[in-house]
């Protein structure tokens, strides 16, 4: 299910690239959708999910029903007060956050600039994509709650009916608009709305489709918001550290947002194909093993999410940095998207690419202090990541420019990955074990082969341009193919058996 989403999620953004490709309508887009996305993560899938889940799990484990129906009823009725407050501040006060974040526009704006529309625009699309922000919550609160069940299909399905809803917005009216970025905001609200409402029926088939109360201070309540306060400054690391991205691109050439839009969505495919949905799988069972007090179980379960994600992220890391240009002349080099915004993108999906099995690592090891109903560590951490990414951001974005926000994050994730691992080692609750390190060796070696087989065969750069697009389709597909088996013989040969580790599941 999470593969059809960020398959949909591509065509998505071919679509939008093929409409707008990397200039100030694009730019201005990526902007007003990025905002709610933060707080999404503040909201929905990303700190409230993480305080949740282990709360949850805990009442479904040792309370009764009736007590686990209340306290979902409580948690919807004070997180639907909150965010319906966030939601509507948002919209009235969208220039405010347009001047905030886009601070290069909106000097522009004062000065009677050449970017003092794009400050317009923005205030004007927060107003219609903010709501997004409301749908969305209740959303990801019904697919906690799905989760902690076992049901992990309707949520990993539900991003689908966003992708759809723009892809339609694109294809048969933002065309018609002169402005076609408004139309694209316009597919955001719908798409929300859609996954919404998508939800309530599993809601009513697992008997958990409560009446909303306020319950402020409900002990469900109270606990799930004590855990979620550090969660949010945890959260919301990784995405201040984007706005902050955002907010520097601003006073950057027009196209350095979208090209590191572009660049971002090719990194997210394999992030949330892989580490998103390994990470969402092994939170309620990391949960359920600190609640039943199964330490060697909860280490097991720890070092099988750090093998898969070994397994398929180095080799996605090494694919996407090899391939960064053919993917983007495939997916994007159409309409309005030219072969300058090709070379331009590709250099920071080759920065950003660096970082994925960190990223990766992060969402498998972050859990780890979250089932056990520790979110004050993390945040620790990721502050520490949050404050030097932006000295890195300053550092490189002089002398490489947007190129130079990529490296930043990547650098940082790394050392917030480092971190994670280190306190959990020292604190005795997972090691590596010595399986798992001749593991990485093994996968290191094979996706070294395959990165070598795919240098080898891969045509110029210059020859690529030559070929029509669908000729470049299928050779894409065939090096990725190629690289695939090449890499699994590799394994193979090196006596690893990657079916053995989905049963260990």
């Amino acid at each position: 299910m999470t593969l059809i989403s960020r398959v949909l999620g591509l065509v998505r953004d071919v679509v939008i690239a093929n409409l707008m490709g990397a200039g100030s309508s694009a730019d201005v887009f990526f902007f007003a959708n990025k905002i709610p996305n933060f707080l999404r993560r503040l909201f929905a899938e990303g700190a409230f999910a993480q305080a949740f889940v282990p709360v949850l799990t805990e009442y479904q484990e040792k309370q009764t029903p009736e007590e686990t129906r209340e306290l979902i009823g409580k948690v919807a009725g004070t997180l639907g007060v909150l965010v319906s407050v966030v939601t509507l501040f948002g919209v009235i006060c969208s220039p405010v956050l347009a001047a905030l974040f886009g601070g290069g526009w909106f000097l522009d704006w004062l000065n009677d600039g050449p970017n003092a529309e794009k400050f317009e625009l923005a205030s004007l699309m927060l107003k219609i994509t903010f709501p997004y922000l409301w749908f969305i919550t209740f959303t990801a609160l019904a697919g906690s709650i799905l989760n902690t069940r076992g049901r992990f299909a309707v949520s990993a399905f539900t991003p689908v009916f966003l992708n759809v809803a723009i892809i339609a917005v694109a294809m048969w009216y933002a065309h018609t608009l002169e402005n076609p970025e408004i139309g694209l905001a316009w597919g955001v609200f719908a798409g929300g709305l859609i996954q919404f409402l998508f939800q309530i029926p599993f809601l009513l088939r697992e008997k958990a489709l409560v009446k909303p109360s306020w319950g402020w201070t409900h002990p469900g309540v109270v606990k799930i918001r004590t855990l979620m306060i550090p969660a949010l400054f945890g959260v919301s690391v990784s995405q201040i550290n984007l706005l902050f991205d955002t907010f520097i691109a601003s006073f950057l050439m027009t196209g350095s947002i979208s090209w590191l839009y572009y660049a971002d969505r090719l990194l997210e495919f394999p992030l949330g194909l892989f580490g998103i949905a390994i990470a969402t799988v092994i939170l309620p069972a990391l949960s359920k093993k600190h609640v039943n007090a199964e330490g060697s179980g909860f280490s097991l379960t720890m070092d099988w999410g750090v093998k898969a994600i070994l397994l398929l992220g180095a080799p996605a890391m090494l694919g996407l940095i090899i391939l960064a240009k053919p993917m983007l002349m495939v997916l994007f080099m159409r309409g309005a998207f030219t072969i300058n915004d090709v070379e331009m993108a590709s250099y920071s999906l080759v920065a950003y690419g660096c970082g994925l099995l960190s990223f990766m690592m992060i969402k498998v090891l972050a859990p780890g202090y979250y089932s056990r109903q520790d979110t004050k560590t993390p945040v620790k951490f990721g502050i520490i990541a949050m404050v030097s990414n932006m000295v890195f951001n300053l550092i490189l974005a002089i002398p490489f420019g947007y190129v130079g926000l990529a490296m930043a994050t990547s650098m940082s994730a790394l050392l917030n990955a480092v971190l994670l691992y280190r306190g959990l080692h020292l604190a005795g609750v997972y090691r590596v074990s010595r399986q798992t390190l001749i593991f990485s060796g093994k996968v290191i070696i094979a996706t070294a082969l395959m990165a070598f087989a795919i240098i080898y065969v891969m045509p110029q750069i210059s020859v690529w341009l030559e070929w029509p697009t669908l000729q470049r389709m299928v050779m894409l597909i065939e090096l990725i193919i190629g690289g695939a088996l090449v890499y699994l013989a590799s394994l193979l040969l090196l006596g690893v058996r990657p079916w053995k580790i989905k049963r260990q599941a």
